[in-house]
């Protein structure tokens, strides 16, 4: 069978490790290793990788407290660095924590790549409304999530992403200057020496278990990560107009309604656009919740980019106080 090495890195992850582990290793395609690299977890999460190691022989746990916002700018990238870094194969996926992967995960993920259709494979992430909270379903467009293991996507994220270990070689491997959305940014250097596949049935099961607090601060934190690489500023750009767009609406009363209710009817195909098919199976107050988060998204969007273009200074994520 053809050799594939699966890279993940981890901090202070205790409550989701068991879960990443145990699926990576129910692939149909075993991989040849997965090697899990600790930034310096003081939650136990390196004990339990420790643990698993006794019972899957393929499990490689790495310990590099190098791989923490107090010793590098960009640990998350540093952390899948030295994961791919270590691997033997020459075709590596990426894993994260908070996701769970189908068994059939590996094997759709680097079909294109063992095919030879391309050097890179992206499959996306979902969530199972289900088994998800309010906020988690409400959120998701936002983050480039699905609620359908069968949606397109074409959205890039390390949570499901494989390639050849040349390539991440060729491009520099992931940007060790960049706290979030590294992934992004090495998708893009990717991009523009290869054409990506986007095979089915290859999305990550994410987890987030958001609450309206937790949500808004992760779309603030890559607010304040775009601010700081000076990167999509058309996005920057659109959501800044909404919220003119939506001040002057409420200006506008004194005169006439309309602009108010033109204004509110855009703000409703924004919310719902991406998956309204998926989301009218949600449970009961989702349909509200996406709303309110979508009316709040262009506020955050435009403070926080402007922050972090401003202070140049990132936002530390949950797993850098535990």
């Amino acid at each position: 069978m053809p050799a594939v090495s699966v890279a993940a890195t981890v901090l202070n992850e205790r409550d989701d490790i068991d879960a990443l582990v145990e699926s990576l290793m129910r692939q149909t395609l075993a991989p040849a290793e997965v090697i899990i690299v600790d930034g310096g977890s003081t939650d136990g999460t390196w004990e339990r990788l420790e643990s698993a190691r006794l019972k899957y022989p393929a499990l490689i746990p790495i310990r590099d407290e190098s791989c923490s916002l107090q010793r590098s700018p960009g640990p998350i990238a540093r952390g899948r660095n030295v994961g791919i870094a270590a691997a033997s194969s020459e075709v590596i996926a990426c894993a994260d924590a908070g996701c769970a992967y189908p068994p059939d995960w590996l094997a759709n993920l680097t079909a294109p790549i063992f095919d030879g259709a391309s050097q890179y494979a992206v499959g996306g992430s979902y969530i199972d409304p289900a088994n998800s909270t309010v906020w988690d379903v409400a959120s998701a467009p936002f983050f480039g999530v699905k609620l359908n293991a069968d949606a397109a996507t074409k959205s890039c994220t390390a949570r499901s992403m494989a390639f050849r270990k040349e390539l991440w070689q060729r491009v520099g491997g992931f940007p060790e200057n960049v706290f979030l959305g590294e992934d992004t940014v090495f998708d893009s250097k990717v991009r523009q020496l290869v054409t990506p596949a986007f095979p089915e049935r290859a999305k990550a099961v994410y987890q987030p278990r958001h609450t309206f607090r937790s949500a808004l601060r992760q779309m603030a934190g890559y607010s304040v990560t775009d601010g700081v690489l000076g990167g999509r500023s058309a996005r920057l750009w659109r959501n800044q107009a909404r919220c003119l767009a939506e001040v002057l609406a409420v200006l506008a009363l004194v005169y006439s309604p309309i602009p108010l209710l033109f204004v509110l009817a855009l703000e409703i195909y924004f919310a719902f656009r991406l998956d309204w098919t998926d989301l009218r199976k949600a449970r009961r107050g989702t349909l509200a919740a996406r709303l309110a988060f979508s009316l709040l998204v262009p506020w955050v969007v435009a403070w926080y980019q402007t922050v972090g273009s401003i202070t140049r200074k990132n936002r530390p994520n949950r797993q850098n106080f535990t």
